[in-house]
């Protein structure tokens, strides 16, 4: 039984994550679709509009055979450690291919480019480090030691989110030494950061951003997700009355901050050089999360990485706990699956798997303790009841869509 891996956030699930699932499947012919996909926080460091069992939902509906979560440790990263984490996730479940969409669309040129970092790792390494100490930011640094010293004549562009993402995707096949065949399609209509929603392929970005400032979906809206998207969102905001929103943690972040001391705010993950007297210092002054951002970003530390620092505050996550959780390999956690998805994991038995597949938080999955943290931080805006009856979830069997 073939599987094809997709790795994703659906924040929220729309037309463009619908074209790339339905590609990827005709280009693998694969039988199962896998998207392993992250949890309540994500990549750039942000809490995720509805949680992760509706974007589940939004998943299976539309074809997803299994949906695996990227736990926090990877998810919450830059692109090395969340390709880490998702490729030998999907490594694990002996997925046949991985499928991602970039700019470039061209997966040659992702191996050639692979093939040549490997065979000059230590003089490329050199190169990083050196644009890493001038202050550049990680993908910054990488982008100009590639110009600096790769070879000629291609054409992959850097600087663009989901070819970084595709590069370390590609880095971490070859690395890991898989038998994972790596795909890609070109993204197409839009740019991962567009704003606004200019046809039916539209941005995850523009789409919150649209539904932010009408709290309601317009017809624009519409024409750019399946209409499961649309009533699982609903069922979400009726059921808990918000979406979530960086802004509306603004007030905990505070606390958090001013509530610590200098000494527990250094052994955050992430933060480092001196950081935590930047952000409690910010802090004393922001009268908002984007002026709050602003006051401490810098040329070295961008919006990116300082939203994902202040994600790791809120979860009160620490570097010594961030470092034992990843002393290991990533744990497969199943958040749903559909009848296909199920004959997988039944053809997976044959295969005399090493590890355990978990389907809910319960001991003796491995970041029990840490999810417990998560889930008080994800749904803290939330009522008391709400908050207790979401938080329940992480100990219930995984969706079943039929």
């Amino acid at each position: 039984m073939k599987a094809c891996g997709l790795i994703v956030e659906y924040n929220p699930f729309h037309n463009g994550h619908l074209h790339h699932l339905n590609q990827s499947r005709l280009l693998s012919n694969a039988e199962c679709m896998i998207a392993v996909m992250s949890g309540n926080f994500l990549q750039r460091g942000e809490p995720a509009i509805v949680d992760k069992w509706a974007r589940s939902k939004m998943a299976l509906s539309q074809g997803v055979d299994l949906v695996i979560e990227l736990p926090y440790p990877y998810a919450v990263q830059h692109s090395e450690y969340f390709s880490q984490g998702a490729v030998t996730i999907l490594n694990k479940l002996h997925a046949d291919y991985l499928c991602f969409g970039s700019e470039h669309g061209d997966i040659e040129e992702f191996i050639r480019m692979e093939k040549w970092i490997h065979s000059n790792e230590e003089t490329y390494k050199q190169v990083l480090k050196k644009h890493l100490n001038d202050g550049l930011s990680y993908p910054m640094a990488h982008e100009k030691a590639h110009k600096d010293i790769g070879p000629k004549g291609e054409t992959l562009d850097l600087t663009k989110p989901n070819n970084i993402l595709g590069r370390q995707y590609v880095r971490q096949i070859l690395e890991q030494n898989t038998s994972m065949m790596p795909l890609t399609i070109p993204r197409i209509h839009n740019n991962y950061h567009d704003n606004e929603i200019n046809g039916p392929i539209a941005s995850a970005t523009s789409i919150r951003n649209e539904l932010i400032r009408n709290n309601n979906w317009n017809d624009s809206m519409k024409a750019s997700v399946p209409s499961s998207t649309e009533q699982i969102m609903n069922d979400y905001y009726e059921e808990t009355k918000t979406w979530h929103l960086w802004e509306l943690y603004f007030p905990l972040l505070i606390n958090r901050i001013l509530t610590s001391n200098r000494k527990d705010l250094q052994a955050i993950h992430g933060i480092k050089e001196g950081l935590e007297n930047r952000i409690y210092q910010a802090a004393e002054k922001a009268d908002s999360y984007t002026d709050f951002i602003q006051r401490v970003k810098t040329k070295r530390y961008t919006w990116t990485s300082i939203q994902r620092i202040f994600t790791h505050i809120l979860t009160n996550t620490t570097k010594d706990e961030m470092l034992q959780l990843r002393k290991q390999e990533p744990e497969v956690r199943i958040l749903g699956m559909n009848q296909t998805g199920r004959a997988y994991l039944h053809y997976l038995k044959s295969k005399e798997l090493e590890f355990t597949l978990y389907t809910s938080s319960k001991s003796p999955y491995r970041y029990q303790d840490h999810v417990r943290r998560i889930n008080h931080a994800y749904y803290s805006i939330l009522s008391t009841n709400i908050r207790r009856q979401k938080s329940l979830q992480e100990f219930q069997s995984p969706i079943i869509y039929t």
